[in-house]
């Protein structure tokens, strides 16, 4: 499937950056980190911007109000398939975009793709696989997932991915990704200093 080079905005879609994480590899809120006057938030958000007009933060509106629309996890602590839940539950789109505030390397090109194979599909979730890797965080979901995710959160199952072999999932793996012009190293995100110190560079000079 070829990507959409259209620009324009999809008004179909959702776009939910997931900022609720504690960030305690890092030591601090990876969501406020800043490279060249801009956090990790706000380059987040100016991704979303390109996809969609209905973009909002999932995380504490205290820290993040002054940033956009925020939602807030209906179960605190429960990591990030809590952010999904209270996205969803929250949405009025079909199509929703979960992105991970600390994927800093993500593009509005990547997204726009993904959501074309959404649109493609009846699958209840578009994910892509990175190095064998499946990328909850940076996937498509239908607005019926936050059920699923609900009765997963009760029961105290709080891991993403088993619950993809519960419902239709499109996996975009790494080959297909790669033929339309999207290398692993999007995905790449940012869990310690170091990383940070590194994807800075690579920020700086557009280095994937």
């Amino acid at each position: 499937m070829a990507a959409l080079t259209s620009e324009s905005q999809m008004d179909d879609a959702s776009v939910f950056i997931l900022a609720g994480g504690k960030s305690s590899r890092m030591g601090t809120d990876k969501a406020l980190l800043a490279i060249e006057g801009k956090t990790l938030l706000q380059r987040a958000l100016a991704v979303a911007g390109e996809i969609s007009e209905r973009v909002f933060i999932v995380g504490g509106k205290q820290k993040f109000s002054s940033f956009g629309s925020v939602i807030e996890d209906a179960y605190p602590d429960c990591g990030p398939l809590a952010g999904i839940q209270a996205a969803l539950n929250n949405s009025n789109t079909e199509l929703n975009l979960m992105l991970a505030v600390d994927l800093p390397f993500v593009t509005g090109p990547l997204l726009r793709f993904l959501l074309s194979i959404s649109q493609h599909s009846d699958a209840m979730v578009t994910v892509p696989r990175v190095n064998g890797r499946l990328q909850p965080l940076c996937a498509i979901y239908r607005k019926a997932f936050s059920e699923l995710a609900e009765e997963s959160l009760r029961q105290g199952r709080y891991k993403i991915d088993p619950l993809f072999n519960q419902v239709p999932t499109r996996i975009a793996d790494q080959k297909e990704l790669e033929t339309a012009g999207f290398p692993g190293a999007l995905f790449e995100n940012v869990n310690t200093p170091s990383e940070w110190t590194e994807a800075k560079g690579r920020l700086s000079q557009s280095v994937l």
